[in-house]
């Protein structure tokens, strides 16, 4: 009988063993197919990270993508590589499978690589290209500025407003264009006085050009779309007690006597979404151009502080917004 197990025994090892190695044969195929995350790399706007808006917005969107084991990224600053052309191309070298240019500056070194390169995917912000390896992520800037115009108009007491932008270019146009609408909107009399600081890393040159504004013009609320040199902007409007609105984030904690609000750029929800999009997608775009504006929630304003909104200017502004998003209301961009 004791034989008689023994050689079942024998008998079911081979089985039991073919099987087992069918189940691991099985498996190896899983790990194999494993999908790999896209590997992202951007270059960074002239300032780059510590921005305090534009690049620091767009570093939350890829670090929110990489968390959810989307992306992979890794980044370049033009006070490293010295050129753009540079920056791209070492992205390339890494064998990114995305590449971003972020800000309009970077499209001639951008458009130079990505001829060279054209099965690469490459996504600008802020610009567009007619190259078909190139998508393009813009924002509808006049809309925000609209809303933060609206405001402007409530809170001045004087009916001088300012506007203080970095260089001076399209883009920045759409900004001021959308501002004095919104001013206008609610005070049809009330003075938009705009500079330009030529500038976006000089904080002391944009607390020059506020403290002209102010002593020279009267004027009590300020519009800064200047990087860094508007946070030179906002901390002078505090000193001088006047009202300010920032960009791009909610630019609060720089002056948290002065800014009422800030025209908020979603650069993050907006890089978020598309390369989210890419790798969701086969490492594709479902839309070339895309744009972002309130109603897609790439555009909107930081709550009002400093100052409280009356039930009719409250009611207004609600009203205004609604209409923008809706598309009942278009705002102008120059």
């Amino acid at each position: 009988m004791k034989k008689q197990v023994q050689l079942l025994t024998l008998r079911w090892v081979p089985i039991v063993a073919i099987f087992a190695l069918l189940l691991g044969a099985c498996g190896q195929p899983v790990a194999q197919n494993k999908v790999q995350p896209i590997k992202v790399g951007i270059v960074l706007s002239d300032i780059g990270l510590g921005d305090q808006s534009y690049s620091d917005a767009a570093f939350r969107g890829l670090v929110k993508a990489r968390d959810e084991g989307k992306i992979v990224f890794e980044y370049r600053e033009i006070s490293e590589t010295k050129t753009y052309d540079a920056a791209f191309e070492q992205l390339v070298q890494e064998k990114s499978d995305l590449i971003i240019g972020l800000g309009y500056m970077v499209k001639d070194s951008l458009e130079t690589v990505a001829k060279k390169y054209p099965d690469l995917k490459f996504v600008i912000v802020d610009e567009k290209s007619d190259l078909p390896n190139v998508a393009s992520i813009t924002f509808k800037e006049e809309e925000g500025s609209f809303l933060a115009g609206v405001v402007a108009g409530m809170a001045s007491r004087t009916d001088q407003v300012g506007f203080i932008g970095g260089v001076e270019s399209p883009l920045l146009k759409k900004f001021e264009a959308g501002y004095r609408e919104g001013v206008r909107s609610v005070k049809p009399d009330a003075q938009v006085t705009a500079k330009y600081a030529g500038d976006f890393g000089k904080p002391e040159l944009g607390t020059e050009i506020a403290r002209d504004m102010i002593d020279q013009d009267r004027i009590d609320v300020i519009y800064a779309a200047a990087g860094l040199t508007g946070v030179g902007v906002l901390q002078e409007a505090q000193k001088q007690q006047k009202f300010a609105i920032g960009v791009d984030s909610d630019q609060f904690f720089i002056a948290e006597k002065a800014v009422v609000t800030s025209m908020i750029k979603n650069v993050d929800v907006a890089m978020y979404t598309a390369v989210k999009s890419f790798a969701d997608h086969q490492r594709k775009f479902t839309e070339q151009n895309m744009v972002f504006g309130l109603a897609e929630e790439g555009i909107g304003l930081a709550p009002i502080r400093v100052l409280t909104l009356n039930p009719d200017q409250q009611k207004l502004l609600d009203d205004l917004k609604e209409k923008v998003k809706s598309g009942s209301l278009t705002v102008p961009t120059q």
